[in-house]
């Protein structure tokens, strides 16, 4: 697997972020940094996005970001040039993922069915987003799609709290949570960045009291 997902992988929990102002940026990846967690989807679903990666991987290189809801080929191209190490996308688009898979992108699509996650298997994937993980049934669910798809591993985001992040980590077959209960948005435009941090250090033992490190 590609050093950059493998890194994400022993994190175990990325923070999905959405960022309406890059000014938020910096300071946000540093309370991450100074919880434990040097990582960070941040969504294409705003404005701030792209500059807000850019200023996360310039400011604090240690840090694996990478772009989320990403929906085009052109926002993988600005992603990637504002330092975007992964591409996560909500849905199975094979076009995203084979534009990826050509330039040597690491990129995550979001698979609810047996049908696309067959496509993504047959795209040479091995790990798919489960999204939205509680509204489509959550673990359960996963568990009964990996039985057929033993090979594939899972990183389930959408409604994933605190409280149900070590019954996901428990499972195998799961590689990483996405989560945003850490960093939300609330917290962020309200400049409570010491709050986010305190939250991020409470889900990093929560990741480590499932699994070693």
């Amino acid at each position: 697997m590609n050093t950059t997902l493998e890194k994400l992988g022993k994190f175990g929990v990325v923070p999905v972020v959405v960022l309406d102002d890059a000014k938020d940026a910096a300071p946000l990846a540093k309370a991450l940094c100074d919880g434990g967690l040097a990582c960070a989807e941040v969504t294409f679903r705003t404005d701030a996005a792209e500059e807000s990666i850019r200023i996360m991987t310039s400011q604090y290189p240690e840090m694996v970001v990478g772009a989320g809801t990403v929906l085009t080929t052109k926002q993988v191209d600005r992603a990637v040039a504002a330092g975007a190490r992964f591409i996560v996308t909500p849905g199975l688009d094979p076009e995203i993922v084979r534009y990826c898979i050509e330039k040597d992108i690491p990129v995550t699509p979001g698979v609810v069915t047996p049908s696309e996650l067959a496509q993504a298997y047959a795209l040479g994937l091995r790990l798919v987003k489960f999204f939205p993980a509680e509204p489509s049934g959550g673990l359960p669910m996963i568990k009964a799609l990996a039985a057929p798809y033993n090979m594939m591993q899972f990183m389930p985001t959408g409604g994933i709290s605190a409280a149900t992040l070590c019954d996901y980590l428990r499972y195998e077959k799961i590689f990483a949570c996405g989560g945003s209960w850490m960093v939300k948005g609330s917290l962020i435009t309200s400049g409570a960045f010491d709050k986010i941090t305190e939250l991020t250090k409470e889900a990093v033992e929560l990741v480590h009291s499932v699994r070693e490190v």
